[in-house]
């Protein structure tokens, strides 16, 4: 089969080939401005980044922010600059005013982190620490002190907890804001799984202490000091302050019969005597074993025996004096 084209046709061809290859070079002139354009967008971006963090390093917040916005509108693809703008806004509110300026900054700091949160992600060790840093700065906006919405806070840090499962911090944080809104057991569950993720926390059980003592379940009170002290038996204060926990029923639980308070007293003085064992200036254990004493002193039927221990309890009051006044004038230890 012969194909015939002619003049015209071949002529047509020419113009349909030459008008192809120019708009095949103008579309290549077109991406070539737009990648120039795009890494000039770039470059201003990274050094609009550097000026800025020059400025929030100087803590000047208002200047940082204007800064990192203009990153954001030269290089929306630096998602670090995300927190860094919120946290700018953040630095901004001054907790207890009042005035929608105000409130804007808090509106904008929380609008931020979620983006950093949202946006980061955790191939990158820096970029995992700054999406958790965004998302704890995050429920601290959700804080008392600031807009007070624990109920927007739990799920930030539910979050938190997903994304750290084994920082038993997250789970205290959780505690916090389910013992505030009253649903106990749902405080205590957050707070034994703390303990469940990192058992060799002493801070861990000192918030089960906590809680318990608010919820006047003293066994249980005692049992979570006694684990901390056993995770920490050459510190002093682990053991006073489980003497302060027996003192503190002996003296004020109506409750207890004079058996109960003699035993909550014996197992204080213990305590006590472990803390002075391993520190014998102690000067606040000292004051608490007289204090023990002194309550101690009215179970004894024996008056012989009610005046040593009152007498006992006198003279750790002087030495705890003594210590005190030391310590004011700059004589002897300083802890």
């Amino acid at each position: 089969m012969s194909i015939n084209v002619g003049k015209g046709g071949a002529m047509r061809m020419r113009l349909e080939t030459r008008t192809a290859a120019a708009l095949a070079i103008m579309a290549m002139l077109g991406l070539s401005s737009m990648a120039a354009c795009s890494k000039i967008g770039e470059l201003k971006g990274k050094m609009t980044f550097k000026d800025a963090n020059e400025a929030y390093q100087a803590k000047n917040y208002v200047k940082a922010a204007q800064l990192y916005e203009e990153t954001l509108q030269n290089n929306p693809d630096l998602t670090q600059v995300y927190f860094f703008l919120g946290n700018s806004y953040d630095n901004q509110y001054k907790p207890g005013v009042k005035t929608a300026e105000n409130d804007q900054m808090l509106t904008k700091a929380v609008q931020n982190y979620t983006l950093a949160a949202d946006k980061l992600t955790t191939d990158k060790p820096d970029d995992a620490k700054l999406k958790m840093l965004a998302l704890q700065y995050l429920a601290a906006v959700y804080g008392a002190d600031k807009a007070d919405d624990p109920g927007k806070a739990e799920p930030v840090i539910q979050r938190m907890i997903q994304m750290d499962p084994g920082n038993p911090d997250n789970y205290v944080a959780l505690a916090r804001i389910y013992e505030d809104a009253g649903f106990y057991p749902e405080a205590e569950q957050m707070l034994l799984k703390a303990k469940e993720v990192k058992p060799s926390d002493s801070g861990v059980y000192m918030q089960l202490a906590g809680f318990y003592k608010n919820q006047d379940q003293f066994d249980k009170t005692i049992d979570a000091l006694e684990q901390r002290a056993k995770l920490e038996p050459n510190n002093p204060e682990a053991f006073y302050m489980i003497s302060t926990y027996y003192w503190d029923n002996a003296q004020h639980n109506v409750a207890l019969k004079d058996a109960e308070k003699r035993d909550s007293v014996e197992k204080g003085l213990a305590a006590v005597d472990k803390a002075l064992q391993i520190r014998p200036d102690y000067m606040e254990a000292m004051v608490y074993k007289g204090l023990l004493l002194r309550t101690q002193a009215p179970l004894e039927k024996d008056p012989a025996k009610q005046q040593a221990l009152l007498k006992e309890a006198d003279q750790l009051h002087d030495k705890a004096e003594d210590l005190r006044k030391k310590k004011a004038a700059g004589v002897g230890p300083s802890n």
